[in-house]
Formats: C-alpha cells, structure tokens, sequence
C-alpha cells in the first residue's frame, strides 16, 4: 500500500507488485436464497421499480404553479397519481425521473391545459379520487397508472401534448365507457 514519503520505509525491502487472486474456472451463478436469476420480478402489483424514483415528489412541486385543476380536485391526489405515472416512466428508460417524467404525466390528464375537455375532467375526478393516500388505495393508484401503455411513456414530451391535443383517448388503455 503506498505510503506518505514522510513516512520511513526500509530502502532495501523487496517492493511487492500487485497480482490479481487466483481465476476461478467455473462461471459464478444465482444459488443464494437472496439471489433473482431471472431480473426483477414482474406481475400485477409489483409496480415498476427504478433508481431514486423518489426524486419526482421533488420535481412535482416546481409544476405546483402552472396545475390547473377543476372543481372538485385534490391537489395531493393529482399529484400523487401523476408522480407514480412519472416514476414508471422513468423506470422504463432505467433513470432516475427528471421533469419531463413529470411533463408527459401532467399533459396526459390535462392538468397543464388551461381548458380541459370535460370528458377527461369526469374522468380524472373519477381514477384519481384518494390516490394520493398510496397506502390506502394502492390498487386505485396502480389502475391509474396502468392505464397509460409503455407506447404512450415512450413518447416525448412534444408528442404528447400533440396527440393529447388531437385525442386524449388515444393516449390511454381505457375500458369502454
């Protein structure tokens, strides 16, 4: 290990060379009981799991100003539900969210539009009433959240608000009404 020159050291000591350990002939595999050979699991409630998905609660609050919500609307549920379709997002692309994540949540629901259609406003009423009490309505949050594919996440920003201008429906995986 080296050493501060002020440090004395025997001028005629042997000088060890670093040597990498011994190889080991066999591949290395998944046998631990902690282990996941097949990557993460996956089915109906797991979520979408991401680095520091926490983050978007952070970046959520420079949106707070340009919402606009309707009568009968929750701040906190709005952006509880629109913070988890963030989360997914970004958990699609393996990053961490930043405030396009959020962007493309907001402008699917058409909390960014001054003048919403009043279809999708009856709507969101409706899928995002309690979500932002996670706990106790978990399975609202997780319907939310699925109804926007991975087609539509993948899309930029630009292309949302473009195709949320056309049709909004054309954005979501809804049942028919």
């Amino acid at each position: 290990m080296a050493a501060p020159e002020y440090v004395p050291s025997d001028p005629l000591a042997r000088l060890r060379a670093y040597s990498s350990s011994p190889r080991r002939p066999e591949s290395w595999t998944a046998d631990r009981p902690g282990d996941l050979d097949r990557g993460q699991p996956r089915g109906e409630r797991f979520g979408a799991p991401g680095p520091d998905l926490g983050f978007a609660l952070k970046i959520a609050r420079t949106f707070d100003d340009r919402l606009h919500l309707a009568e009968g609307e929750d701040h906190h549920d709005v952006v509880g539900g629109c913070v988890a379709v963030a989360m997914r997002r970004a958990s699609l692309f393996g990053r961490a969210p930043v405030v396009h994540d959020l962007t493309v949540a907001y402008t699917l629901w058409g909390f960014l539009d001054d003048d919403p259609a009043e279809d999708l406003v009856a709507l969101r009423r409706k899928v995002f009433e309690g979500v932002g009490h996670a706990a106790h309505h978990y399975v609202e949050l997780r319907a939310l959240v699925d109804a926007v594919p991975e087609t539509t996440l993948r899309l930029t920003p630009a292309r949302v608000a473009e195709a949320h201008a056309a049709d909004w429906r054309s954005l979501f995986d809804l049942p028919p009404a």
